[in-house]
């Protein structure tokens, strides 16, 4: 009897080692700077600055707090829209922002306390800049009746 080679057993493929992680894509409109609308949880509604993309993909925003009382978190780029908007955050140093302070907690840490009042502080500088720039930071996005938000610009 012959060997034919429709007959030889290969193993099965095993997909286990074949995964891989990807990294997360930032959306287009998203550059560091630009203004977001926040669009669940509980600042929904609320406009904020994004900052820069944290390791786990998630985004990393401000209000500023002094402004809107959003404060420094991470956000997924899910449920934020980006809008024209932008304000200059050159000046901003995020060196020391890590994903470990934002960690379900019951206290503030210290470190994060005062990043977040020296970046509104900052930001703050930037954005009295522009005459109306406060006043759209301080309002809150809504859809009334008949609005159509796929023929709206952001």
């Amino acid at each position: 009897m012959q060997f034919t080679p429709e007959r030889v057993r290969r193993p099965l493929v095993s997909y286990k080692n074949n995964k891989t992680t990807n990294k997360t894509v930032l959306k287009n409109n998203l550059v560091p700077g630009s203004i977001v609308i926040l669009l669940a949880g509980r600042y929904a509604g609320s406009r904020a600055v994004f900052l820069k993309q944290l390791e786990s993909g998630l985004i990393l925003v401000t209000g500023p707090h002094k402004v809107n009382g959003v404060p420094l978190r991470r956000v997924n780029q899910r449920y934020v829209i980006g809008t024209q908007t932008k304000i200059d955050v050159s000046k901003v140093d995020l060196s020391n922002v890590s994903e470990e302070w934002f960690k379900h907690s019951e206290t503030v840490l210290p470190a994060l306390a005062e990043t977040q009042k020296t970046l509104d502080a900052t930001l703050l500088a930037e954005i009295k800049k522009v005459e109306t720039m406060t006043s759209y930071m301080k309002a809150k996005f809504s859809l009334k009746k008949g609005d159509r938000p796929h023929d709206m610009i952001f």
